[in-house]
């Protein structure tokens, strides 16, 4: 059995607490070096070493892998550092701030020759990938259009997760947030897009993010993709549809592992700790060259796409 692979942890907000840390201790062929964070107390709950900075923790160098789990100002600039210094890198979505941003970071690691992932981790859902499989052998006939809805109710007014309203750090609201995994869902689907337009807007919260999307996607095949999430509904929603010509596929929630196809219905739960998938796929990539599940030059298409519904390209 090969060494395991030496991970350092960039962030320890909610996110990496919850999920990513949990995930990488689970992990027999994953070891968990340090923790990038600006609270050493905090950080060594965690880890036995903690670093103020990523770059002090590239000078000490003593792991393979960096997750990057810091607000997406920062996703770029610390996964480009972290290319160039060797390291492969595993980012928390959305990928960057912006499609130039995605591309640099994917260029990088094609330069560096390291492995860049980004944690678009509902690919690795069951339901997800039996829809896929169903698709592809036709129960559904040839597939037309696919919907994905995403409504809650999301306001930071006790500072929990407040850096996601500063667009300064998080970019867009719930578009690069919670529409970002849905839009690269139908990349994943249904491969490159073609077109995509959109509308975001502030309708219910004032703050400098908006807190809804609407998202329209062409794909080359003739299948469109409708994404729509908001920030501002009390009643909670996150449905998929996808329909084809002879019939449809529905996944209600997503979050769920149900799934309801021509051929019945199935139960296919995500496993509990939803990053764990991700992590174990990227630790496989590394130590014995498995594909990644969401390269970092697939994902930029996903900020691609919100690239054309900002206008900011």
């Amino acid at each position: 059995m090969s060494a395991p692979l030496r991970w350092v942890l960039a962030g320890v907000g909610d996110i990496a607490t919850k999920r990513v840390l949990p995930a990488i201790h689970s992990d027999p062929r994953a070891t968990l070096e340090a923790v990038v964070s600006r609270s050493p107390d905090k950080g060594l709950a965690h880890a036995p070493r903690v670093f103020a900075t990523v770059e002090d923790a590239l000078a000490w160098g003593g792991f393979d892998a960096l997750y990057v789990a810091t607000p997406v100002a920062l996703h770029a600039p610390q996964t480009i550092a972290a290319l160039r210094a060797g390291k492969h890198v595993l980012c928390e979505k959305p990928m960057a701030m912006n499609h130039p941003e995605a591309l640099a970071m994917a260029q990088a690691a094609d330069d560096c020759g390291r492995l860049l992932g980004v944690a678009y981790y509902r690919r690795l859902y069951p339901a997800v990938l039996r829809a896929r499989e169903l698709m592809r052998a036709g129960a559904i006939g040839t597939p037309v259009l696919a919907e994905l809805h995403l409504h809650t109710w999301f306001d930071p007014a006790d500072g929990f997760r407040s850096w996601l309203v500063d667009p300064a750090l998080a970019g867009g609201g719930p578009l690069y947030d919670v529409g970002s995994h849905r839009i690269d869902l139908l990349n994943f689907w249904f491969g490159t897009p073609v077109r995509a337009t959109g509308l975001a807007s502030r309708t219910i919260h004032s703050r400098a993010v908006g807190d809804s999307a609407t998202v329209l996607i062409e794909y080359e095949s003739g299948v469109r993709g409708m994404v729509d999430v908001r920030w501002h509904s009390r009643v909670d929603r996150d449905e998929c549809r996808i329909v084809g010509a002879g019939g449809s596929i529905e996944m209600k929630p997503l979050n769920s592992g149900r799934l309801v196809s021509p051929l019945g219905e199935e139960a296919l739960p995500p496993h509990a700790n939803l990053h764990h998938p991700a992590l174990a796929n990227f630790t496989a990539a590394v130590l014995d060259g498995a594909p990644v599940m969401c390269s970092g030059r697939q994902a930029t298409w996903t900020d691609w796409v919100t690239a054309r519904v900002t206008g900011v390209v």
